[in-house]
């Protein structure tokens, strides 16, 4: 595929339908019919939306498929823009500029089995590790929490009879008081991964009930379209060991958009805490945990700038 300015490669939209109330799904493939590039279960593509903006979404399909790449989109009435242009600015045979498969959710192999924890569109990730789970001798059990029915993507494959045993479908229809109770399923850790994908309240929820878990057994992938942003939120410093810059991050600026600012390269990928890809080095100050990758132990040297600040005035941090 040929590659434009910014790394990304156009694929041809070759199908597009709503596959469930304000979820659609687009199939995508080379423009030309080639092959295109291989890649593991809980990979993403970033695309470029009509718009300009560049969002991250799952692959969902089999990876065995080297034909096409298939996204789910849910189309966030109150987002930021990008999922509403990739869904209304859009038609079947039109180009988009996408790149390359990355992975930051990897499925680990796992003897004892594996428990997923989904919630709304957080579903995308997991069904294509479900698809190379259903066929291995590892048992799984999926429980996938949404609003509704009507708006349950993959509700028919997921109660098929190849997969129904296995997936439990719970709808809350908004009402917070008819969550899935999920303590009964983590209290007890089994030797499983747990693998959850879905809005921060939930994956706030199984981070809480999973820390006496081991931590290289707990894995999460969010699909916040920001950092979170609390009311209380104040502007501090953040200073690079060995440069005389201050640099103020506000309230609703991350650090590595701060950074960014100025012109310091830092790698990046989901920049919603739950990949490790922007891990820091911690020098001084106190910082505002936001991540779902540090342990305990790790959080007094290292901090990832992508969703935490600062209870301190002032934080020190080392860039390699």
């Amino acid at each position: 595929m040929e590659q434009n300015i910014d790394g990304l490669s156009p694929l041809v939209i070759a199908s597009k339908s709503e596959v469930a109330a304000g979820i659609f799904g687009f199939e995508l493939r080379d423009p030309q019919g080639c092959d295109l590039a291989p890649f593991t279960p809980g990979s993403h593509l970033t695309i470029r939306a009509p718009n300009g903006f560049l969002r991250k979404y799952s692959l969902c399909n089999d990876v065995s498929e080297r034909g096409r790449f298939v996204i789910t989109v849910k189309r966030e009435a109150h987002g930021r823009g990008g999922s509403i242009s990739l869904v209304d600015d859009t038609a079947t045979g039109d180009l988009l500029l996408a790149s390359a498969p990355k992975n930051a959710f990897p499925l680990l192999p796992s003897p004892r089995g594996y428990i997923f924890i989904a919630g709304g569109i957080g579903i995308t990730p997991v069904m294509s590790m479900i698809r190379q789970v259903k066929d291995s001798a590892a048992p799984f059990k999926l429980y996938y929490c949404t609003r509704s029915r009507e708006g349950t993507a993959f509700a028919a494959e997921l109660t098929s009879p190849g997969l129904k045993a296995h997936v439990l479908l719970h709808h809350d229809e908004g009402d917070p008081a008819r969550s899935l109770d999920l303590w009964p399923i983590l209290e007890k850790p089994g030797g499983q991964h747990v693998y959850c994908c879905g809005p921060r309240p939930l994956m706030d929820a199984v981070k809480d009930m999973t820390g006496h878990w081991p931590a290289s057994t707990i894995h999460f992938e969010s699909f916040a379209d920001q950092a979170p942003v609390k009311a209380d939120d104040r502007e501090f410093i953040v200073r690079i060991a060995g440069d005389d810059r201050a640099i103020k991050v506000p309230p609703g600026t991350t650090i590595l958009q701060a950074l960014r600012r100025e012109e310091f390269q830092v790698p990046s990928s989901c920049e919603s805490g739950s990949c490790g890809t922007c891990r820091t080095k911690l020098v001084r100050g106190e910082p505002d945990h936001r991540d779902f990758v540090l342990s305990e132990a790790d959080r007094t040297s290292a901090i990832m700038i992508c969703v935490s600040r600062a209870l301190s005035d002032e934080l020190v941090i080392e860039l390699s």
